[in-house]
């Protein structure tokens, strides 16, 4: 019998994101009556805009089936040369400029290592993890800078009662969405994720789409590395550790397959994006032992692996049920 789009295997395989976020939100409700007021709700969805953008260039790199592992050591190196820059009396706009700088000109050398040399995306964003993250250590000696309270103010800042994050997250969620949606630049790196053999052969510059890519995710990162800054206020040594980890998984957890060409980032990755947040704030909430926390956040890595992998492995196979009975 041909499996239909709206059998319910399918449904739950297509909407695992949204059942697993109803899940979490109905747990820590459950448990803390005070997660499910609404101002627990807008601080969560304030603390998940770094996560959430940084996650949408990373969305753009998974879709080609690569990876960046880089935008935590961007968030930290750029952070690092602002903190420098601002501390010795340079002016916010030079020092956010530095920032984004940072974090284009670490996606081009992604980009250079991956299409011109040739070399495996996990090597190459691993290698500048590294020395991105030694860099930023020697600029700050391995020590805190705090930040000025103008920098802080970013974080603050409200136009028309929104606060100023959200509308920057909205902005870049809406120019990813129609960039992937509604152009054929989006069509192309789907396209690429898909068969790069087959988009090569259909005419499509595979390299030029995963140099931009790369130099989309390192621009999402410096960017979230900005507004994490202003949440926080000081550069720490620790500043944007795992968040090459917390990126993926709140991709994944939206849909966007580590194999490529298929994914999206409204709903998909945002809602990976608030997901792990409604985590992280919920076992605030509880008191639950901090120590415990990397190993929350590990499980929802790893759920989000599987969840990716079963997805990936139950919808190929109804497809190809699916081409037998039309055949």
């Amino acid at each position: 019998m041909r499996p239909r789009p709206s059998s319910p295997g399918i449904l739950v395989l297509r909407q695992a994101p949204l059942i697993l976020f109803a899940a979490i939100v109905l747990l820590f409700g459950a448990l803390a009556p005070k997660f499910l007021t609404a101002d627990n709700a807008i601080n969560v969805l304030i603390q998940a805009v770094p996560t959430a953008i940084v996650a949408v260039g990373m969305t753009f790199v998974l879709l080609t089936a690569g990876v960046d592992l880089s935008v935590g050591a961007i968030m930290f190196l750029g952070g690092a040369i602002a903190g420098k820059l601002l501390v010795g009396g340079q002016p916010l706009p030079l020092a956010l400029g530095a920032i984004l700088a940072v974090g284009v000109a670490f996606g081009a050398l992604n980009a250079v290592f991956v299409t011109r040399l040739r070399i495996a995306p996990f090597i190459v964003t691993l290698a500048l993890l590294f020395i991105g993250r030694g860099v930023a250590l020697t600029i700050t000696q391995t020590r805190a800078m705090n930040l000025p309270d103008s920098f802080l103010q970013l974080g603050a800042t409200r136009i028309a009662g929104v606060p100023l994050p959200l509308m920057v997250l909205g902005a870049v969620v809406l120019t990813a969405q129609v960039v992937l949606m509604h152009t054929p630049f989006g069509r192309q790196i789907y396209a690429v994720g898909n068969h790069p053999a087959n988009a090569r052969r259909a005419g499509i510059r595979t390299q030029r789409i995963l140099a931009a890519v790369y130099i989309i995710c390192g621009f999402c990162a410096a960017l979230g590395g900005i507004l994490s800054l202003a949440q926080l206020g000081a550069v720490s040594p620790k500043f944007g550790e795992a968040y090459e980890f917390k990126a993926i998984a709140a991709a994944v957890l939206g849909g966007t397959s580590l194999f490529g060409g298929r994914g999206a980032v409204f709903p998909g990755t945002v809602l990976g994006a608030v997901l792990i947040q409604s985590i992280e704030t919920g076992l605030v909430i509880l008191n639950a032992d901090p120590y415990a926390y990397p190993v929350v956040t590990a499980a929802v890595i790893l759920i989000a692996v599987l969840v990716d992998s079963v997805r990936n492995t139950a919808l190929s196979r109804l497809t190809q049920r699916r081409i037998r009975v039309d055949a």
